[in-house]
């Protein structure tokens, strides 16, 4: 049952990756929930893919940030808010046309908003000396 196990949290991992990959193009889809299940399944399933979501060049050091309270960077908020907004106002102008679901729609986007304004900002002064020694910011381990 072990090896089933271990299968299906490295294919739920992978999963949520690529939700995680497409939830950056849409913003109506969240980033982070999908990243951190991800670090969660590829950590009871494999090492090696737990250590490559870390050290990966796109999600590692917004994984790391986020789990150990650093926050999110000032630019990914507002191109974050930017697009969510953009996308919902475009949704409920031009293409839905029952009332309840648009405003369903807004109060998401306003939830996801008042989300990230309270996450606490990120402001790299000096990355390297911020990460534990077991991470490389080059993408090696030590």
């Amino acid at each position: 049952m072990k090896g089933i196990r271990r299968y299906l949290f490295v294919v739920l991992g992978t999963l949520c990756v690529v939700l995680a990959g497409v939830g950056i193009i849409l913003p109506v889809l969240p980033t982070t929930p999908f990243l951190l299940l991800a670090a969660f399944f590829y950590a009871r399933s494999s090492e090696r893919f737990y250590n490559w979501l870390l050290t990966n060049r796109w999600f590692g050091e917004y994984i790391r940030n986020y789990r150990e309270g650093r926050g999110i960077p000032l630019i990914h908020k507002i191109v974050t808010i930017l697009l969510l907004w953009m996308t919902i106002v475009y949704a409920a102008w031009f293409v839905i046309g029952v009332l309840w679901l648009k405003l369903v729609l807004v109060g998401i986007a306003a939830g996801v908003t008042i989300h990230l304004v309270r996450v606490k900002t990120y402001k790299p002064e000096n990355q390297a000396a911020d990460y534990p020694p077991q991470y490389d910011l080059e993408g090696e381990q030590d």
